[in-house]
């Protein structure tokens, strides 16, 4: 099992497109080669002129904890080359940094959530490059949460930096595959290739998508693990919720919900009650904890664990989307008057609710709030969604 940073520099024929240009990385601490040799060093050991480099959200270094957090640009002390923060003073490269380099290398470890502002960061990149005349490779890298694809589709007018295009919150797909997906819908002229990996086989167990071969990086501060990325694409939604998803934690968005003032054995109780299917793939356990710094923060908090892990995880029936749908749901159905949704600026998102935001519409939050709204009208909304997008994307896919 090869990544595309090891596919390039394994093979000279692959890099000698690269002689005599001028190279710009994307990066962050999880842009690591099989040896765990930062892509960044080993690009430089390995003779490519790399004249720049960037950092998308949470820094090239991966030090920056919370949201809009921004990254100013640096000078690296090292290679004495400028490191241009994409998620700064700017989030869309300009082109005095599209100027430093001809060729612009992207190797961002994904969690295949639309959210994950990486995806944003790919499409933000091609954009400038076709605008510039640039090229841009896509070092390709694992989808931890493998093919499976969940959740509505961004509607129309609800772009954001968490919400590049029309996709559901689980998308199933790589980077580089998102970056063809990316230059077909938005119809861009732009030099693009993959580096594509060698051996990724994202149905097989036990990894489905990760290879045991390969240890886990943090792509940024609160993804710590592969039951982490499992999770993802429902308990992000957290982050539009007064709910803990566990920051201030070992364990952040790991936990499906947390707070001081609910019943977490009633609400997993009523979510059985609702829709059991919506459970399945994984285990869930009630869980106490107090976070250190952020929501609830020295408040002991009752709460919900997801284990989408070892013997628990069905690659095949565990949907996070819908069990935090289902989450949201039980607690509005116990706690009525619940102030559920949190009102806050959002990714530079200061008008409409971060939740919405978050789901690229309304359409969940008003499913949880309509007391008179069934689990099968969000399946049925999603449902017609994800078979949407299984069919757009299909001659997209790089890998059987």
């Amino acid at each position: 099992m090869k990544f595309g940073i090891d596919r390039l520099l394994a093979d000279p024929a692959l890099r000698k497109p690269l002689e005599g240009r001028r190279v710009a990385l994307v990066a962050h601490p999880a842009s690591v080669t099989e040896n765990l040799t930062h892509s960044l060093d080993a690009l430089i050991a390995a003779g490519i002129n790399v004249t720049s480099a960037f950092g998308p959200q949470h820094g090239l270094k991966g030090d920056k904890q919370d949201n809009m957090v921004e990254t100013p640009d640096e000078l690296d002390p090292a290679y004495n080359i400028p490191i241009f923060s994409l998620y700064g003073e700017l989030r869309r490269p300009s082109g005095q940094m599209m100027s430093t380099a001809d060729v612009f290398l992207f190797d961002l470890q994904d969690l295949g959530c639309r959210i994950y502002t990486f995806v944003t960061t790919l499409l933000y990149l091609l954009e400038a490059a076709a605008l510039h005349g640039k090229e841009v490779w896509v070092l390709d890298r694992p989808n931890p949460a493998g093919r499976p694809i969940e959740g509505t589709l961004l509607v129309p007018r609800q772009e954001s930096f968490v919400g590049a295009g029309p996709m559901p919150m689980r998308h199933g797909l790589t980077m580089g595959e998102m970056g063809l997906w990316f230059i077909k819908h938005f119809g861009l002229a732009v030099d693009y290739r993959v580096i594509t990996m060698e051996g990724w086989q994202p149905e097989n167990a036990p990894g489905f998508g990760w290879p045991e071969s390969r240890i886990w990086i943090n792509p940024s501060p609160n993804a710590a693990n592969l039951n982490m990325a499992r999770a993802y694409a429902g308990t992000v939604m957290l982050e539009g919720a007064t709910l803990s998803e566990g920051r201030g934690t070992t364990r952040p968005l790991e936990v499906l919900f947390g707070a001081p003032d609910i019943d977490a054995k009633a609400i997993r109780s009523e979510m059985q009650r609702l829709e059991p299917d919506w459970l399945a793939g994984c285990s869930l356990r009630e869980v106490w904890f107090e976070p250190t710094f952020h929501k609830h923060a020295k408040q002991l908090c009752n709460g919900v664990m997801i284990h989408a892990e070892g013997r628990f995880y069905d690659h095949q029936t565990f949907r996070p989307w819908r069990l935090q749908a289902l989450a949201f749901k039980a607690i509005r159905q116990l706690y009525p008057d619940y102030d559920l949704w949190r009102d806050f600026p959002y990714e530079y998102e200061f008008e409409r609710l971060a939740i919405d935001v978050i789901n690229g519409g309304p359409a969940l939050r008003k499913w949880v709030d309509d007391t008179a709204a069934a689990p099968g009208d969000l399946d049925i909304l999603a449902g017609a969604d994800e078979v949407a997008w299984q069919n757009t994307i299909k001659p997209h896919l790089l890998y059987p």
